[in-house]
């Protein structure tokens, strides 16, 4: 049985419509949204028919006797009107601040309970763009939907009061009604693709700005800086495409409108005429049935209202593709008293369509240190990252201390699983929080004693203020980093180890320093390198060879340096 961590999503929640979910989170402001645009509908149909009487009493009693109490409701109208108006404006945009806050915040905690797989599916750059840019517009929905209802209130309720004044009225402008459905239906369906073309287009460009700013070193020393310009922007013409085709469809529709809408309104008040003349209706309730058509007409409120609803709902489509990537599950047991005796037992793993681990059976003894050799492609950073499960394979299992790696509860696993990189993520406000990062914050000694084994004591207390310095300010080479990286993972006692390439950027000296702290800071525990000098790999109890996704051989660094690729290994690592 697996469960989820508490402050992970519930599955159930994950795979929830985003757009159902947002108007769900906030269904109490949109209630009130509605409410307020309800009410102010129901006054603007109430100033035709009171500016009709109005009219009608002026007409009757020329010298102004009972119009005053008309023209008095008809000034408390418009008053409340505006005072409304004021009210939705401020309720609509602290709606959407609050869906906006909870859809990124719902996206960022299921993209990090995701993990890795997460950026190799839809790229960091993507990711991005649909964390900033589709969530601010997803978060608009609930408003617009309730300004939508509210505005479908506005035609409808007209055509009743058209019904009321007289049902030939109502007739006339049923006659047409169709057509304007037709053409919001059309609106709709046109926009709906133009906008998934425009997003999709915006996520390409991110994705594509966001490598170019990874690799901004590599364009400068190569002076590509043009080219990468014309590589970043190459959607820019879709784009542009797709944006010309949103105001096309958008001026078609207000042009149809345009064309229909006047003479629905001209049919309505033609027969207003016929019946004013036969007694039918007065000269106010004729005033009343033109505005009435103006409003059940009003396909120019309803085209904008669509028209933000859609681009909501595609942007909460996109958000969707995300959410529904499953987020790994975690067991509840606890690991038994051991010193992390690692296996891989017939361990697959792909990744698009290929298979880069095949098949592999492998057995760390507790409190061993493990190399991971092999060329470049082998499958070594798969592997480090399977044996932690920062990854799980498509077939086999992993086991620590005898138990499947899945089955583990949350933080017993983070706990009992150490992990450096070749370029390690310094988390945390100063450099102390980064080394002390992780599911159970490391002590302010083991911090120290931390960076110390991993030779970075020495030049963090070089910084501005030691180790209170802020990881921002700290000017930092490529070795000091993955010193801290290494001490972050020294500064606890896990019962596995996994460096990633964490050594590369040390000088020879410092390495050997950090791997004789590594194999005496941890006697009890097992570790695993993935090495690619052979100092690291002569260290090692046990040297794995990887070739190609599948195990070549399994010993001793001196047994396995007599045969001639594994030496080339270390060649090619070294040109």
């Amino acid at each position: 049985m697996t469960t989820t961590s508490p402050d992970r999503p519930a599955p159930a929640e994950n795979t929830a419509s985003p757009l159902r979910a947002t108007v769900r989170r906030t269904r109490t402001s949109c209630a009130v949204l509605f409410l307020v645009a309800t009410v102010s509908t129901g006054l603007s149909l109430a100033l035709p028919l009171t500016l009709g009487r109005a009219l009608d009493v002026l007409l009757a009693h020329p010298d102004g006797t009972g119009a005053l109490r008309w023209v008095l409701w008809c000034a408390v109208i418009v008053l409340l009107l505006a005072v409304l108006d004021a009210v939705d404006t401020v309720l609509s945009g602290t709606t959407n601040a609050r869906a906006t806050a909870w859809l990124r915040h719902r996206l960022t905690g299921h993209l990090l309970a995701v993990g890795p797989r997460a950026g190799e599916r839809f790229g960091s750059g993507e990711l991005v763009a649909r964390l900033v840019g589709n969530a601010a517009q997803a978060g608009t929905a609930p408003a617009a939907l309730a300004a939508l209802l509210a505005a479908l209130a506005g035609p409808a309720g007209a055509v009743v009061a058209l019904g009321l004044l007289d049902p030939w009225l109502a007739a006339v402008f049923l006659a047409g009604a169709p057509l304007l459905a037709l053409l919001l239906r059309a609106f709709t369906q046109d926009s709906s693709r133009c906008v998934a073309a425009y997003q999709d287009a915006q996520g390409r460009i991110a994705s594509g700005l966001t490598e170019a700013i990874g690799g901004a070193r590599t364009i400068a020393a190569c002076g590509t800086a043009d080219r990468e310009v014309a590589r970043v922007l190459r959607p820019l013409p879709e784009l542009t495409r797709a944006g010309h085709r949103m105001w096309h469809v958008q001026g078609r529709a207000a042009a149809r409108a345009v064309a229909l809408a006047p003479l629905l309104q001209l049919g309505v008040v033609a027969v207003a005429g016929v019946l004013l003349v036969h007694g039918r209706l007065t000269v106010g309730e004729m005033l009343a049935a033109s505005r009435y058509a103006v409003l059940a007409a009003g396909v120019g409120v309803l085209v904008g209202q669509l028209s933000g609803l859609v681009r909501a709902r595609a942007s909460a489509r996109r958000l969707g593709e995300v959410l529904a990537e499953p987020v790994t599950a975690y067991g509840s047991r606890r690991l038994p008293p051991g010193r992390g005796r690692l296996e891989l037992r017939g361990v697959t793993a792909r990744r698009g369509g290929r298979t880069l681990l095949e098949g592999v059976d492998l057995v760390v003894p507790e409190g061993g240190t493990l190399a991971v050799v092999g060329r470049s492609g082998a499958g070594k950073s798969l592997l480090a990252a399977l044996a932690g499960r920062l990854a799980d394979p498509d077939e086999g299992t992993v086991l620590l201390d005898g138990v499947p790696l899945p089955e583990l509860d949350h933080d017993e696993l983070r706990h009992a699983i150490g992990y450096a990189f070749e370029r390690p993520a310094l988390l945390g406000d100063t450099v102390a929080d980064t080394i002390g990062f992780g599911v159970r914050t490391a002590p302010p000694d083991r911090i120290r004693a931390g960076a110390a084994a991993a030779r970075a004591d020495t030049f963090v207390r070089r910084l501005p203020d030691g180790y209170a310095t802020p990881c921002r300010a700290a000017p930092l080479s490529g070795g000091e980093r993955q010193r801290l990286g290494l001490a972050r993972v020294l500064a606890r006692n896990s019962r596995l180890l996994i460096l990633d390439d964490a050594l590369s950027s040390l000088d020879t000296v410092t390495e050997h320093q950090v791997v004789d702290a590594l194999l005496h800071r941890s006697p009890d525990g097992t570790r695993v390198i993935v090495a690619h000098r052979v100092s690291s790999a002569a260290r090692a109890d046990t040297v794995v060879w990887l070739d190609t996704g599948r195990v070549r051989a399994v010993g001793t660094h001196a047994r396995l340096w007599r045969e001639r690729g594994y030496r080339e290994v270390f060649a090619d690592a070294e040109e």
